[in-house]
């Protein structure tokens, strides 16, 4: 059984990734990060706008628990509906030119616009973005950058989010043009009427 100080240093580890800095040094392209980020398949790398790389830790048991319950039921529905493909958390996308890869915990893409990426394009961090995201907070995570994280998804082309709060229960959704909708303890979310039929049972991620 842990004590408390051991829980307390996980939980401080997880909160502070290690930042490795860069620039002015060494600037990667985005082929360039690509290939690291696969010379170094153990580690969690995400890459800020300033060049920063940062080295995440792994996923707490429990956060990656509900992770895959997530993704389980986007999966579900995605292959009996057939329209789009769908995405775990290790996947990047390429929002826009500028900006770096991200990987939201859950995502999904219209058919026809992931089939219009050349296959090299699929095969490395896309250029698009998914037409569905799904953050889920785990309990070290601080909301403001979360929520901040969601508003630039919708900024750069997704056309639905939702943040899921596991610690106050509750579900933000984000669209374009419209303002947060917050639900407090909902018992489902439906994605309709970007992902028609798709409903999340939030008890199973809770």
């Amino acid at each position: 059984m842990l004590d408390q100080q051991q829980v307390t240093t996980e939980v401080e580890v997880e909160t502070h990734p290690l930042v490795v800095r860069m620039r002015p040094v060494i600037d990667l392209t985005d082929d360039q990060f690509f290939e690291f980020c696969q010379i170094n398949r153990d580690l969690r790398i995400e890459r800020t706008a300033e060049g920063e790389l940062l080295i995440m830790p792994p996923t707490g048991s429990s956060t990656g628990n509900q992770n895959a319950k997530l993704l389980v039921q986007l999966g579900v529905w995605a292959e009996r509906d057939g329209t789009g493909v769908y995405f775990d958390s290790s996947t990047g996308f390429k929002l826009s030119p500028d900006a770096p890869p991200v990987s939201p915990d859950a995502s999904w893409i219209k058919l026809e616009r992931w089939n219009a990426l050349a296959p090299e394009q699929q095969e490395k961090f896309a250029p698009i973005s998914p037409d569905f995201v799904v953050e889920l907070r785990s309990k070290s995570d601080s909301l403001k950058p979360l929520q901040s994280k969601m508003q630039d998804y919708i900024d750069k082309g997704v056309k639905l989010g939702w943040l899921l709060d596991r610690q106050n229960r509750r579900v933000y959704i984000y669209r374009p043009g419209v303002p947060v909708q917050e639900l407090d303890n909902p018992e489902t979310v439906s994605g309709a009427p970007e992902l028609p039929g798709f409903v999340l049972t939030l008890g199973r991620i809770w």
